[in-house]
């Protein structure tokens, strides 16, 4: 470990001061503020209320105002309001939200009342009536897609939940893995909180079959919004997107269980007769053994994955409550491959072929991943406009991966039957390559947090800090070694030498320290108009980085157009701390020193809810730009990120992105999502050398003379990322028997144009590699068994029980081979060929879920 010095331990220490100071020196005004939030005037009373949808589920920001008056108040969550009206005299009270009728009530109060008038709005015709994104103020922040956490119940995908369902919006080329690329981002650059805690995934996982379960329970969570970009001071220090989840708050005992070939889980929710203490409780398991199995490799495929989660709430009184929220994960995966046949053909003008390589393995793998988290919440209410959270939590992940095995191949031209010709002369290449690893990683992370929100006027200001611990414990030790026909590759001479060596022994910790401040502002009379506007501030004594992210958006109804349009726009820095595995370089040491990769975004965009074959139709639209700099060029590989560990690289993207969501069928909610996108990075002192012969001709394979006399070198220049992708489509559509609703279809449909693959250690050719289109249709079909609402009889055999689904889903419609990543090998004239290696092909599943 790296020892300080008592000079750099003072001025580290002189820092975190000013930092603090920075921090905490907004705190008096608040309490200020707050006071003043407090008083009373003597001449205003308080109308507290719910506000409900026909179906008597709470309507989260509703505006309530006087008549005739410019400011009001929101309505929360939970549809509660609390506004403030002149006592002792009748009042009109309007009640407005998107997508629903518009109502005034004449309230008169004379004293301050605890009990909550509920207030029922009627859907408008205009909006969607059951649409899967809502459409209330998540309208206004640009990037945000607000999702119904049901239907990853129902969305038929190999990899299900949460995730499963963002993929239709965002694209994918993996079926196998939950993570997603946004924006021309990668799988590091996500932000995920879960009832405001960060979740953390493993670091070490390469493939998508490698992963177990997602930290998020789709049976247990009630709120999605899923940032793609442009989002707001108070979400950390990530470049591409935030998903913001939470999960349920019970309001009677129940639960669920589902049953497939992939998945199994059970949920158990309930609330105290007294209603103070509440929980949630889910249990998974995943063997998607089924899954993996079908791949190109055949062999012993042994996953397995399975989580525990709970949240309890206990509300000690109405202004007070605390929270406590707990995972274990545990997963394993154990493979012993046997063989495996690459095929890959090649068509061109002069000549075509069919290229193969058989090879037969020997060795395992062995990998475990095990994760904790224990995350404890308290929430005090001063008064009905402020809230305060103290939040601790502690995370830890443990990752242990075990691999030896020699894989021994022929390749060569294949017949009609897709075998190996076994002939001498038609051999391109023989040879073993053996793979070696035994890497264990430890990751512990201690946080401490202070969240704030003040409701005044027009204005909802929010604040927070944290102070953070990471403890990193990294052994890596893993080699590659190819033999072609009997010569080690690299050729090294007398000497032995891998084609790949990575060995490293690091234990280190980092303290970071965070905050923010932020404002919303809602104005209007004839029309809307929102602001936020915020800045956060990272620092973290490892390389001594002091991070500013100012951040704004903006949005504008117009109140005198016929049409529901909304016009938003944001801008602000966003930046990213490197953690562990972008420090990791090539050879696997690790670059501390490392800076933090920067960006500054824009987006503009509108949102337009109408009418669309006389349905309720939503339709998004925006472009946005992003200028990143500090860049840290990386390879990928299947799931596995390998940094280069400098930041020696700038990019840009910018692109567009449209959505429509409406309902092709009645009363059956689907979307389409299309976007158009351009990645490109350059990265600095990256040239090679062009070399001519005495006639000044460029040598190249077909010269004849290549004999080099004179060279010129040449910048590499701008580069497509390794995410870039022009077109991404996704489509999520539902439909029903028109005899009976309930026998329902779903269908998923994935395509996304193609991606580059780097050729390692290549320079000229970097990325220059194609991994072509991805295209995949998963169907699924679903049955109600039981109806429980219809069950009369007193002694009925499933009473209690609210309802049994079962469905049938295909994976792969199509049976398309789309290709992940590909085997680089060399034949005995030093040519390289790439063989594609496949994912899953066409597949079934069979679930069955219960709700009681």
């Amino acid at each position: 470990m790296t020892q300080k010095t008592p000079q750099s331990s003072k001025a580290t220490s002189r820092q975190l001061s000013v930092i603090f100071v920075f921090m905490f020196s907004i705190l008096p005004g608040l309490i200020g503020i707050w006071g003043s939030a407090c008083a009373q005037t003597g001449k205003q009373v308080s109308y507290k209320g719910v506000v409900v949808s026909q179906a008597h589920e709470p309507l989260e920001n509703t505006y309530i105002s006087i008549v005739g008056q410019q400011t009001g108040t929101h309505s929360n969550a939970s549809g509660v309001f609390d506004l403030e009206i002149p006592a002792q005299v009748p009042v009109r009270v309007q009640f407005k939200a998107p997508g629903y009728v518009t109502i005034e009530k004449v309230v008169f109060r004379d004293q301050v009342s605890e009990s909550l008038d509920t207030v029922m709005l009627t859907q408008a015709k205009s909006s969607l009536e059951d649409v899967t994104v809502t459409a209330d103020k998540k309208r206004e922040e640009a990037g945000l897609i607000a999702v119904d956490a049901n239907q990853a119940r129902v969305n038929p995908s190999a990899v299900g939940g949460i995730e499963g369902l963002l993929k239709t919006f965002v694209g994918s080329n993996n079926e196998l893995t939950s993570q997603y690329a946004v924006r021309g981002g990668n799988y590091d650059e996500n932000l995920v909180y879960v009832n405001g805690f960060e979740i953390y995934r493993p670091f070490l996982v390469s493939s998508g079959q490698q992963e177990g379960l997602s930290f998020i329970n789709a049976d247990l969570t009630e709120n999605v919004r899923f940032y793609t970009g442009g989002f707001q001071a108070k979400y950390g220090d990530k470049l591409s997107s935030v998903l913001d989840v939470a999960y349920q708050n019970p309001e009677r005992g129940g639960g669920s269980a589902y049953l497939s070939l992939l998945e199994q889980g059970l949920s158990l929710k309930g609330i105290s007769d007294n209603k103070k203490f509440s929980y949630l409780i889910g249990l998974r398991n995943k063997t998607n053994r089924n899954v993996v199995k079908s791949q190109a490799t055949t062999g012993n495929y042994i996953p397995s994955s399975a989580d525990l989660q709970g949240l309890f709430v206990y509300r000690f009184s109405p202004k007070f409550r605390m929270e406590l929220l707990g995972d274990y994960n545990k997963t394993k995966f154990l493979f012993y491959p046997e063989q495996t046949k690459l095929t890959a053909s090649v068509f061109s003008p002069y000549y075509v072929a069919n290229y193969g390589v058989n090879i037969d393995f020997e060795g395992s793998e062995k990998d475990k991943y095990s994760t904790g988290f224990a995350g404890l919440t308290a929430v005090v209410n001063p008064n009905d406009h402020t809230e305060l959270k103290f939040m601790a939590s502690y995370y830890q992940d443990k990752e242990k991966q075990e691999q030896d095995i020699t894989g021994a191949y022929e390749f060569g031209e294949r017949d009609e039957n897709g075998n190996i010709i076994d002939d001498p002369d038609n051999l391109l290449g023989v040879g073993v390559n053996q793979s070696y690893a035994r890497n264990n990683l430890r990751i512990q992370v201690m946080s401490l947090q202070h969240q704030g929100s003040l409701k005044q006027g027009v204005h909802f200001i929010q604040w927070g800090a944290a102070l953070q611990r990471q403890e990193i414990d990294s052994r890596i030790n893993q080699w590659n070694y190819s033999d072609s026909a009997g010569y080690s590759l690299p050729v090294g001479g007398d000497q032995l030498q891998l084609s790949q060596y990575m060995r490293s022994r690091d234990q280190f910790a980092i303290q970071r320290i965070s905050g923010y401040l932020q404002d919303n502002l809602r104005l209007g009379h004839k029309s809307d108009y929102t602001l936020q506007y915020g800045v956060r501030a990272n620092y973290n004594d490892l390389n001594q980085e002091l991070l500013i992210s100012p951040r704004a958006g903006f949005s504008f109804k117009p109140g005198g157009w016929k049409r529901d349009v909304i016009f938003k726009a944001s801008a602000g820095m966003y930046q990213q701390p490197a953690f562990y595995r972008e420090m990791v370089t090539l050879d696997g040491s690790l670059n501390k020193a490392i800076k933090a990769q920067k960006s500054m975004q824009g987006v503009i965009g509108l949102d337009y809810q109408m009418q669309l074959f006389n349905r309720p139709a939503r339709i998004t639209s925006e472009l946005y730009y992003k200028h990143l700099y500090d860049v840290i060029p990386y390879d990928i590989d299947n799931v596995r990120i390998q940094y280069y560990g400098q930041n020696n690289a700038k990019a840009y993207v910018f692109g567009w992105e449209s959505r429509l969501f409406t309902q092709f069928v009645k009363g059956a909610d689907s979307w389409l999502s299309l976007g158009v996108m351009q990645a490109r990075e350059k990265i600095d002192g990256l040239s090679y050398q062009n070399y001519y012969n005495q006639l000044g001709e460029l040598i190249t394979a077909a010269s004849e003379d290549k004999v080099a006399t004179d060279s010129t070198t040449q910048s590499v220049g701008w580069l497509r990322r390794p995410s870039d992708r022009l077109i991404t489509f996704g489509m999520f559509f539902q439909d029903y028997l028109s005899t009976n609703k309930n026998v329902k279809v779903y269908l998923n449909t994935i395509y996304g144009t193609n991606l580059p693959f780097n050729i390692p250690g290549s320079t000229r050719y970097r990325n220059a590699l194609e991994i072509p289109a991805y295209l995949r249709m998963d169907i699924g079909f679903s049955a109600l068994l039981l109806d429980g609402s219809k069950q009369r009889k007193k002694h009925a055999p499933f009473k209690g029980v609210k309802d049994i689904w079962a469905s049938f889903e295909i994976f792969n419609l199509i049976n398309r081979d789309n290709t992940i990543s590909y085997m680089l090998l060399k034949d005995f004239n030093n040519d390289t060929y790439a063989l594609p290696n496949r994912l899953t092909p066409r597949l079934v599943n069979f679930k069955i879920a219960v709700d009681w």
